[in-house]
C-alpha cells in the first residue's frame, strides 16, 4: 500500500539550516511577519491536513476519474468535501494578496505546502494549483474593480480559476489562436471592456467540474483587429456564469464542455475540451499584451508543475521504503544478514541501494531547489533593495525553465525507480506505484513540454544575453563555495567546483559555435538543460552537506542521525550521479550534424 509523511524535518532543515528564511523574511518588509512558529505551524497543519483530506482519496480517485455526463463534469467522490475543507481552512489563499483576502505568505512556505498536495494527490492538487496562478496573474493585471470580485472568491474557494491556450489545431505556437474576441461595447466608455469570446480550447485543466459556484477562465484570444501570431494575442476573463452587480453568479455565459480527456494519469483531474459561443468576457491588460499577462500564471504553473514531479516522486519513494522494509529476498552478498529468517531484507543488496539513494538524493536535491528558487521569488517581489529585487528576478527568469523540466524529469525517474524497486509488485494497482508513474508522466508533458524548456533556457535566457544570466549564476555558486571549505568537506568542494568549470566551459563553447550555426542551440538544448540541473542540484547538496556538517559540530536542531544521513546521501550525489555531466558535455560537444544527417524522408516507415 502507499505510504505518506510529510518530510518536515528535511523542509525545517532546508528552511532554517540551509537557506536561513528567518533571515530572508527580516529584509522583505513587504511580506506578512512570519515567525519561525508561524512558520512551524503552517508546515505542521499543512501536514495534517493533506494526509487526512487528500491521501485517503488518491487512489480512490484515480479508480473512479471523473465522469462526464450530460454536459456536466462530476469529479471523484471526496473531492468536493475535501476542497471545501482546504478553502475553510485558508488554504487556497496562501500566497495571495491581503487586500483581497489571501494570507500573504512568502513563497518560501507556499512551496512546501504546494509538495504535500502534490504527493497525496497530484489529480486534486491541479485544482487550486490552477487557481492560485489565476488568482497572480489578476491581482497584477486585472483592473481593482475585477479584483474586488473575483480575488476574495477565487481566494475562499468559492470559484476557481482555469488557464485556456491550447486549441485542437495548435500548441506551444499560440500565434496560430482561432478564437476570437468581438467588442461588445462602444469605444470610450468607463470600467472594463466586455468582449464576446468564441472558439474552442483543449486539454482545459478543471474546465468544468462540480466543486465551486463558478468556474473563471482565462481565455487567450484574438481582437479583429490583431496583428498576426503572437503579437496579436489579448487575453479574457470568460466565468462559466454571468457576475451581476452584487457579484454573485447569474445567466450562463455560453461556456460548455464539449467532453473529457482520456488520459493516462491524474484521472481525477477534470481535463477538458471547452467551447466559447459568443460568452461574455472582459479584456484583462492591455489589447494586444495577453501573452506577456499570461506569461505571469505560466512562469508560477511551470514551477508548481516542477513540485508535483518532486512531489510525487517523495511519496513514491516514502511507498517503496515501506515495502522494503517487509520484503525480504535472497541473501546478502557477503553473507546472511539476517539468519534466523529465511531471506534477508532487501536493501542489503547493493543494486536496491542505489534504488533507493539515487530516488532520496533527487528528492532531496530537489527539494532545496526549489526552495532556493523561491527564495529568489520572494527576494524579487518583496525585498527592500532595488537591486537585489532585479538581479532575483533574472536568476528566476534563468532558473525557471530548469526548475520545471529538471525536477519533473527527475520525478520521473523516482517514481519508475521506486517501481522498479518492487519488482513485480510495483506493476500492480494495489501497491498503488503504477500510479504514482502514470501521474508524474504528464507533468514532463504540459505547461511548455521539457524540450521547450530548455529550448527557452538554451534561446532566450542564455544566447539572447550571451551568458549574462548564467555568469551570474555561476559567480554565486563560486562565492557561496568558497576558498577554504572544512576539511571534512574538501572531497564535496572539489567536485562540486569541478562541475561549476565543467558547465562555464560547455556554455563558452556553446555560444560560440551557436554565433555561425544557430541549429547548434536546439541539439544541445535537452542536454544542456540536464547539465545545467545537474550542476545546480550539486550546489544544493553543497550547501546541504555544509549545513549538516555544522550542524554535526553544533548539535543543531535536525539531530546527529538526521546530519550523517544527508552526509551520505550527499557523497552518493556527487560520486555516484554528478559523474553524468561528463557524458552531457560529450554529447553536446558532438553537435548538430548527427541530428540532421539523416535525410526527412528516412524517418517515414518502410515498407
Amino acid at each position: 500500500m502507499a505510504y505518506y509523511q510529510a518530510p518536515l524535518r528535511d523542509m525545517r532543515f532546508v528552511l532554517n539550516e540551509v537557506l536561513k528564511a528567518g533571515d530572508e523574511w527580516a529584509a522583505m518588509p513587504a511580506t506578512v511577519e512570519v515567525t519561525p512558529d508561524l512558520a512551524d505551524a503552517i508546515l505542521e497543519e499543512g501536514a495534517r491536513v493533506t494526509r487526512a483530506e487528500l491521501f485517503p482519496l488518491n487512489q480512490s480517485g484515480d479508480a473512479e476519474g471523473c465522469r462526464f455526463e450530460g454536459g456536466r463534469v462530476n469529479t471523484p467522490s471526496g473531492f468536493k468535501a475535501a476542497l471545501r475543507t482546504l478553502a475553510d481552512g485558508g488554504w487556497l489563499g496562501l500566497g495571495g494578496n491581503p487586500d483581497h483576502g489571501g494570507q500573504g505568505l512568502p513563497k518560501l512556505l507556499t512551496v512546501a505546502f504546494e509538495e504535500m498536495l502534490y504527493a497525496t494527490n497530484a489529480s486534486f492538487a491541479l485544482y487550486p494549483a490552477l487557481n492560485t496562478g489565476a488568482t497572480l496573474l489578476l491581482d497584477q493585471y486585472a483592473p481593482e474593480s475585477i479584483k474586488r470580485v473575483y480575488l476574495p472568491r477565487m481566494y475562499a474557494g468559492e470559484w476557481l480559476g482555469t488557464m485556456c491556450l491550447t486549441e485542437p489545431h495548435c500548441g506551444t505556437d499560440l500565434g496560430l489562436i482561432k478564437t476570437r474576441a468581438v467588442p461588445l461595447d462602444k469605444a470610450g466608455g468607463e470600467g472594463p471592456k466586455r468582449y464576446a469570446i468564441t472558439g474552442s480550447k483543449i486539454w482545459i485543466t478543471g474546465g468544468e467540474h462540480d466543486m465551486v459556484d463558478n468556474i473563471v477562465h482565462l481565455v487567450l484570444a484574438k481582437l479583429p483587429n490583431a496583428p498576426p501570431g503572437t503579437k496579436g494575442i489579448s487575453l479574457f476573463l470568460v466565468p462559466k456564469y454571468r457576475v451581476n452587480a452584487d457579484g454573485e453568479p447569474d445567466a450562463p455565459n455560453g461556456v460548455s464542455c464539449g467532453g473529457l480527456e482520456h488520459k493516462m494519469g491524474i484521472q481525477g483531474s477534470a481535463t477538458c475540451v471547452m467551447h466559447f459561443e459568443d460568452a461574455e468576457g472582459v479584456l484583462i491588460g492591455e489589447p494586444h499584451q495577453g501573452l506577456a499577462a499570461m506569461f505571469t500564471m505560466m512562469n508560477y504553473e511551470r514551477l508548481s508543475i516542477g513540485l508535483q514531479g518532486l512531489g510525487l516522486g517523495e511519496v513514491a519513494h516514502q511507498s517503496a521504503m515501506d515495502f522494503a522494509r517487509e520484503r525480504r529476498q535472497s541473501r546478502a552478498p557477503g553473507g546472511a544478514k539476517a539468519p534466523d529468517a529465511d531471506a534477508d531484507p532487501i536493501l542489503v543488496h547493493p543494486d536496491v541501494r542505489r534504488m533507493a539513494l539515487n530516488a532520496r538524493a533527487w528528492n532531496e536535491g530537489g527539494r532545496a531547489f526549489a526552495a532556493f528558487v523561491a527564495s529568489q521569488l520572494d527576494r524579487a517581489k518583496f525585498h527592500a533593495d532595488a537591486e537585489v529585487r532585479d538581479e532575483a528576478e533574472a536568476l528566476v527568469a534563468l532558473l525557471t525553465p530548469v526548475a520545471k523540466a529538471f525536477l519533473t524529469d527527475r520525478g520521473f525517474d523516482t517514481t519508475v525507480e521506486s517501481q522498479q524497486l518492487y519488482g513485480g509488485s510495483g506493476y500492480c494497482v494495489e501497491w498503488g506505484a503504477e500510479q504514482y508513474v502514470r501521474d508524474a508522466r504528464i507533468a514532463m508533458i504540459y505547461e511548455g513540454t521539457n524540450g521547450i524548456q530548455a529550448m527557452d533556457l538554451v534561446g532566450r535566457k542564455l544566447f539572447r544575453n550571451q551568458g549574462r544570466y548564467v555568469k551570474r549564476f555561476a559567480s554565486l555558486m563560486q562565492a557561496d563555495l568558497g576558498e577554504r571549505p572544512d576539511p571534512a568537506l574538501a572531497d564535496a568542494h572539489t567536485r562540486a567546483t569541478l562541475a561549476l568549470v565543467l558547465l562555464e566551459n560547455v556554455t563558452v563553447d556553446l555560444l560560440q559555435r551557436a554565433k555561425n550555426h544557430p541549429e547548434e542551440l536546439g541539439a544541445a538544448a535537452a542536454d544542456y538543460l540536464s547539465l545545467f540541473g545537474h550542476v545546480a542540484y550539486a550546489w544544493m547538496w553543497w550547501r546541504m552537506m555544509r549545513a549538516a556538517q555544522h550542524g554535526l559540530e553544533t548539535q543543531g536542531p535536525s539531530g546527529e542521525a538526521f546530519y550523517r544521513a544527508k552526509l551520505a546521501v550527499g557523497r552518493h550525489y556527487l560520486t555516484r550521479m554528478l559523474p553524468r555531466i561528463e557524458a552531457l558535455e560529450r554529447q553536446i560537444e558532438a553537435g548538430a550534424e548527427p541530428l540532421m544527417a539523416l535525410p526527412e524522408e528516412a524517418f517515414h516507415p518502410q515498407g
